[in-house]
């Protein structure tokens, strides 16, 4: 047994010796040390994973998710349009004051019914009781008119000929149900001239009760209803439940009102000299290389046979206003 552990002691000696020379030496661990090391320790606790940060919005705004994407014509979508619905003051905070919208509603909260600053039986009255202040337009020779109350405001298309020519799928007329003020109005129509209508299909081209794209002018629908204004804050209840094409019929036979500034400035944001639709419409001629109204029915763009764009043409339409030639010349002499 002496004997064998000597061999033993001494192969494992020449064994060490071999490695060593062979460069393949490891550090010898002792049995001990190893079973130290085969032993388990005790399981620490892990380390808490950081949470990745979302560069995603967590939260989402229902005025955004039902933004239309149908071209809006009835009001000006700009932010100081936006500004007419109602405030909500953030979460922790009051309002200093009482919100009023251009309506003439005060809300205590969305789901409440409005609360007229005066009855609905006197406010309906008021849509019809006002007389006359001021003389009709003057046209000059580009057939711009010209209203002495207001300087700014030019449009180049008469209320009667928006609607003769056809206008708001024939339906702007129509029996409409106001969520705000509870009712239902309807044959206000009657209230504009006889000459306006005369000899007119009044059920096609006033009060048709669904949106006829063919009764337009341009044979194409835009826009969005007079219920998505009304949602919006756009209209005015104490003066023009319809909204703006209301509006502009009684300010041309001569009504006045609270609401002329506001609406003129939402004309002018849309068709004036720097309105959105008016440029948008210009750029287009531009682009197709068109220098003459007359020949805007050759257009060869690809975006629709037989003229420029005839949404933005029907949303200016809508708007009062027309390409004429004057505009598209000093449009294409100086972009403007």
């Amino acid at each position: 047994m002496a004997n064998y552990e000597a061999r033993r002691l001494e192969n494992i000696k020449r064994n060490e010796a071999l490695v060593k020379d062979l460069g393949l030496q490891n550090e010898i661990v002792p049995r001990n040390k190893v079973e130290q090391k085969t032993t388990k320790s005790p399981r620490q606790p892990a380390a808490k994973r950081r949470k990745l940060q979302s560069s995603q919005p967590t939260r989402t705004s229902a005025r955004i998710a039902s933004v239309s994407t149908i071209p809006a014509y009835g009001d000006d979508t700009s932010q100081d349009e936006l500004a007419l619905s109602e405030h909500k003051p953030r979460k922790g905070q009051t309002s200093k004051r009482k919100h009023e919208n251009a309506a003439g509603f005060k809300h205590k909260d969305s789901n409440s019914p409005p609360s007229l600053s005066q009855d609905l039986e006197s406010l309906i009255a008021g849509w019809s009781s006002w007389t006359p202040t001021a003389p009709p337009p003057t046209r000059d020779v580009e057939g711009t008119y010209h209203f002495e109350s207001h300087p700014a405001f030019t449009p180049n298309k008469s209320p009667e000929a928006i609607i003769r020519e056809g206008s708001f799928g024939g339906s702007y007329w129509r029996p409409l149900y106001s969520h705000r003020l509870r009712t239902t109005v309807s044959e206000d129509w009657r209230e504009l001239p006889a000459s306006w209508t005369a000899g007119l299909d009044v059920a096609r081209y006033l009060t048709n009760p669904t949106y006829d794209a063919e009764a337009n002018k341009y044979g194409v629908a835009c826009g969005q209803s007079i219920e998505a204004w009304e949602a919006a804050g756009w209209i005015a209840h104490a003066h023009d439940v319809r909204g703006w094409f209301q509006w502009y019929c009684r300010f041309w036979l001569g009504r006045r009102c609270a609401d002329d500034d506001r609406q003129v400035g939402r004309w002018r944001r849309c068709v004036g000299e720097t309105g959105r639709w008016r440029r948008t419409l210009l750029k287009k001629y531009v682009r197709v290389g068109i220098r003459s109204v007359a020949d805007e029915d050759d257009a060869d763009d690809g975006e629709r046979e037989g003229g420029v764009s005839p949404v933005v043409h029907q949303t200016c339409h809508h708007w009062a206003w027309e390409v004429r030639q004057e505009a598209l010349d000093r449009f294409w002499a100086e972009g403007k």
